[in-house]
């Protein structure tokens, strides 16, 4: 918490204004970041080993590895404060959602490597690897976030400032509003 105080203190009026303001959706956006390397790391371990036939299915599986890693991160980190709903429909929501996500991530892919035919004999490697990358990795990721980011806030964690932190010594901590963030900044 000290490492971040101090990197606000240090930006400068309107731009640390703008960071509070969009706290949630930096830390998706970091969330997102983290979930991405291990996507790509996933995938790509996959796809160049046992799954070198199937990258629509490596990327499936990368996908849905990166989400387990996204429900933690983004309910204890990037959603804190939000929640509305009882655990289990809270996860079965999050992972339908992140489901519909990973059809949005891999819809992409399935169009460059079967509808254009982008992919070995049609194409070079090279060709194929970029057009992969482009349609799987950045185009579907962006897709996919967009959705996620909009499903979360309206279905998943639907009511803002309802969950609490609670400390090592046992005291609830609540969400901090808007105007305490300008006093603390």
């Amino acid at each position: 918490m000290a490492v971040v105080q101090s990197v606000l203190k240090r930006l400068p009026e309107p731009v640390r204004r703008i960071m509070l303001k969009h706290r949630e959706l930096l830390r998706f956006a970091v969330v997102g970041g983290i979930c991405f390397a291990v996507t790509t790391a996933v995938n790509y371990t996959l796809k160049l080993t046992i799954l070198n036939a199937h990258p629509v299915t490596a990327l499936s599986v990368a996908v849905i590895i990166a989400t387990i890693v996204s429900y933690i991160l983004n309910r204890e980190w990037s959603f804190h404060t939000r929640g509305g709903r009882e655990r289990h429909h809270e996860a079965a929501l999050f992972f339908l959602i992140s489901g519909i996500g990973v059809a949005l991530n891999s819809t992409p892919l399935f169009i460059s490597r079967y509808f254009f035919h982008l992919m070995v004999p049609n194409v070079s490697l090279v060709t194929q690897e970029v057009a992969d990358f482009f349609s799987g990795m950045i185009l579907g990721t962006l897709i996919a976030m967009v959705f996620r980011w909009w499903a979360f806030k309206k279905w998943v964690f639907p009511e803002a400032g309802v969950r609490g932190r609670t400390t090592k010594t046992g005291r609830t901590l609540h969400a901090v509003d808007d105007d305490e963030d300008r006093k603390a900044a």
